[in-house]
């Protein structure tokens, strides 16, 4: 399994790059269209997460910058119906945050907004992945550079809460205050919680 390709970005596209490695091999990565603006520019040095998928037709690598958004992508995998073109296109379409945001609150309307994700390929999704998505590590969507949000979040899970509910009281705590120490993150969420 090839789980990380580090080299020269030869070409960019906006689905598709190709890396030149220093052993002298060029690979060419299919990447979710999110990406695309935060890539280097062509002849600078790259570093994707991959994940390989082999088929009768062929061996694909898909590229990801952060460990979350391919963490995102295997476990769409995982549900019925869900290939890797799929996968890809639903990560095209929403970021990571925004995407396991829409799973974990079965947020139907945002999934068949999506082109390829009809009314039971979203509600499918809702079901059997809102509860498999709690340990991938995202940034609170809006406010990803706050710092302590995302150990505030992870304390709010520790304590027993659920994470879209965290999630939630954690943007409304960061629109309303601005900037705020972790601490006091975790004690204005827990106010909205209870």
């Amino acid at each position: 399994m090839i789980s990380r390709i580090v080299g020269r970005l030869l070409a960019r596209e906006l689905d598709r790059v190709e890396i030149m490695t220093p052993g002298g091999v060029a690979y060419d990565i299919s990447i979710p269209r999110t990406i695309f603006e935060k890539l280097p520019p062509v002849g600078k040095e790259i570093e994707l997460r991959t994940h390989q998928v082999v088929r009768d037709d062929g061996a694909f690598l898909f590229g990801f910058l952060e460990d979350a958004e391919r963490m995102v992508f295997t476990r769409l995998l995982t549900a019925p119906g869900v290939g890797p073109r799929l996968a890809l296109a639903m990560l095209s379409a929403l970021p990571a945050p925004r995407l396991v945001r829409a799973i974990r609150e079965r947020d139907i309307p945002i999934l068949t907004s999506i082109s390829g994700v009809g009314k039971k390929t979203a509600e499918r999704l809702a079901l059997d992945l809102a509860n498999k998505l709690d340990d991938v590590p995202i940034a609170v969507e809006g406010r990803p550079s706050v710092a302590g949000a995302d150990e505030a979040l992870q304390a709010l899970s520790v304590l027993g809460f659920a994470s879209v509910d965290a999630e939630r009281a954690l943007r409304a705590v960061l629109r309303e205050n601005g900037s705020m120490t972790t601490q006091e993150m975790i004690k204005a969420a827990l106010a909205q919680l209870r």
